[in-house]
């Protein structure tokens, strides 16, 4: 099942800017490549449980996606404005004891409501799944996704650390987390206009 088109494609929706990537850079800033494990564990581990439930469900995933997706965007895009905020609220002296990196859990559940996740997830589940595939097939897709993923978010979260020393003063941590912050509010907002124009609500 380990195949170029497979590898290409995941990789290349893995390292892509999105919500979690973008966490992941401030998260690297704020503190640090070894306390964002967490966050990256449970970014590619919640996004193999993704692929898998999605692979064995598929047919009733797609349904539920065209009757749920309003309300999941909704969602999705609301936690990434909160989450916003909380990346902006990291650059501020008085915050520094209120905020912390991003649980496991807390990561693994954001792939549900995340939009960049569940495009990938389902085209990959559509794309690279064998007819007729069976727990098997689904598990191996699963698991070649996260193994996939996992080095291609570190990436971020390694840029972000990098990027500690430059950003050691004050001003320039708190310039750093208000771009990160304002490019996750665009991204939600962009996300968000998208859905409700498809939905024809505006």
């Amino acid at each position: 099942m380990l195949t170029l088109p497979l590898l290409s494609y995941v990789s290349l929706m893995s390292i892509t800017p999105g919500p979690n990537n973008l966490m992941l850079a401030a998260s690297g800033v704020n503190f640090g490549f070894r306390r964002s494990l967490p966050h990256l564990l449970g970014i590619s581990i919640g996004h193999g449980v993704q692929v898998l439930i999605v692979a064995l469900l598929l047919g009733w995933v797609m349904t539920l996606l065209n009757d749920w997706r309003l309300l999941l965007s909704l969602a999705g895009c609301g936690y990434l404005f909160w989450l916003s905020w909380q990346v902006w609220l990291a650059g501020a002296p008085e915050a520094k004891q209120a905020v912390t990196p991003m649980s496991f859990l807390g990561a693994a559940a954001f792939q549900w409501v995340n939009p960049k996740a569940w495009v990938m997830v389902v085209n990959t589940s559509l794309l690279f799944l064998p007819a007729a595939a069976g727990w098997p097939q689904a598990l191996a897709l699963a698991g070649l996704c996260a193994l996939i993923n996992f080095p291609c978010i570190c990436l971020w979260a390694a840029l972000g650390e990098g990027l500690r020393r430059y950003l050691s003063q004050q001003f320039a941590r708190r310039l750093f987390n208000g771009v990160m912050a304002g490019l996750m509010a665009a991204t939600a907002a962009w996300l968000l206009w998208d859905e409700l124009t498809l939905a024809k609500v505006l």
